[in-house]
């Protein structure tokens, strides 16, 4: 799995018996692979931009592929396993541009998403039989090709008597919704808005860092709440729940056009990241606050992803959401950084060995079975 904010490549080795609700998942290894600085830098060129050389995202496809392959081959040697033992690859791809209806706003369009890092090429590179490109039969069955984090949620986390949210805040912040009565039409997953996204790029072009660590930068400044106030107005926000988008919308770019509508000029560099922090975590708040909660269940929200290691992020989390016990994933037997790779091999999983039918849903779209298989030979 590599998400929007492009820190790396997760890596998590899986055994997986039984499907569906039945689905049993043992974390054998995780292992994050860093992305070299040049690397980032060659998918930044068509990263979430509408305009762009489309023979450098042609030659891209192919060459994360190859790349992605040649990560698993080394990972699997330091953890020493043989790829010959490895049933299958689940590879989410590089996301490189999300257009939801509600963003791209095009008449007669559908939703769509593209996931680059092509699927033969890692199976050839390998050796071993890989299951790609997920989003686009979610996207085909009538859903947005995300959160697809749904599907392992429930699989794995449900729990008759507990109402659970399951927070990921990554690049973009996202929650599962899994009510305590266990009421399958009422499952859901949305979107909430910017994660670590707008965090991580202004850490680097306001202070050469690479992210945030720790909130020491915005914990040296105060919220601007003109600022709060002109990035709350984003449409976005106030859309129906689910809903996804992007780094599309939630740029650089967006951010600073809110700012030049400062009257007095640009911010203190530590207030903008103590602003944008608060919004990553207001946003989240109010989202919550408008579901519809199971009240005859305990409530409880369990928080992976990058932000989970966001101090001011958490501490703004349980001041505004009292009545939710706020816990890691890991109470849940589940390593909160290695929770997106894992639910994408549940995905794979569901793809060999699943029910699926169009007499199932879950979110709106019926249970398709998601991937593109790709053989070595």
């Amino acid at each position: 799995m590599s998400g929007t904010s492009l820190d790396g490549l997760d890596l998590a080795l899986c055994r997986i018996s039984g499907s569906g609700t039945g689905t049993k998942v043992d974390l054998l290894a995780f292992e994050t692979m860093p992305y070299e600085e040049a690397f980032k830098k060659e998918i930044r060129k068509v990263f979430a931009k509408r305009e762009i050389d489309f023979q450098h995202l042609t030659l891209l496809h192919a060459m994360i592929g190859t790349r992605h392959g040649d990560m698993v081959l080394s990972c699997l040697k330091k953890w020493g396993i043989p790829a010959e033992t490895i049933d299958l690859i689940a590879s989410h791809g590089q996301t490189v541009y999300h257009a939801p209806r509600i963003f791209h706003g095009l008449s007669g369009y559908p939703n769509a998403t593209l996931q680059i890092g092509d699927g033969d090429h890692l199976s050839r590179r390998t050796g071993i039989i890989t299951i790609s490109d997920f989003r686009q039969k979610h996207v085909a069955a009538g859903g947005e090709g995300a959160p697809l984090a749904l599907y392992g949620d429930y699989f794995l986390f449900s729990k008759k008597g507990e109402t659970r949210f399951l927070l990921n805040i990554g690049g973009i912040a996202n929650f599962t919704y899994l009510p305590g009565n266990q009421n399958i039409a009422k499952i859901f997953a949305t979107d909430t808005g910017p994660g670590n996204t707008l965090l991580d790029a202004f850490a680097q072009e306001l202070f050469g860092l690479p992210f945030d660590e720790d909130a020491r930068l915005a914990a040296n400044g105060r919220v601007d709440d003109l600022l709060m106030e002109i990035l709350k107005s984003e449409p976005f926000f106030t859309k129906p729940l689910p809903k996804t988008i992007g780094p599309e919308l939630f740029s650089i770019t967006w951010a600073k056009q809110a700012i030049s509508q400062l009257p007095k000029g640009n911010p203190n560099p530590y207030d903008v990241m103590a602003t944008l922090t608060r919004l990553t975590a207001d946003t989240i708040v109010e989202a919550i606050l408008r579901v519809e909660k199971d009240q005859a269940a305990r409530q409880s929200l369990y928080i992976s992803g990058g932000g989970a290691h966001n101090p001011l992020i958490l501490k703004h989390l349980k001041e505004k959401l009292p009545e939710l016990n706020i816990k890691l994933m890991e109470k849940l037997g589940m390593d909160g950084d290695a929770k997106e790779a894992v639910l994408f091999a549940v995905l794979a999983n569901e793809t060999v060995a699943g029910r699926v039918g169009e007499d199932l849903t879950l979110g709106g779209v019926p249970m398709v079975g998601m991937g593109k298989v790709s053989f070595p030979g």
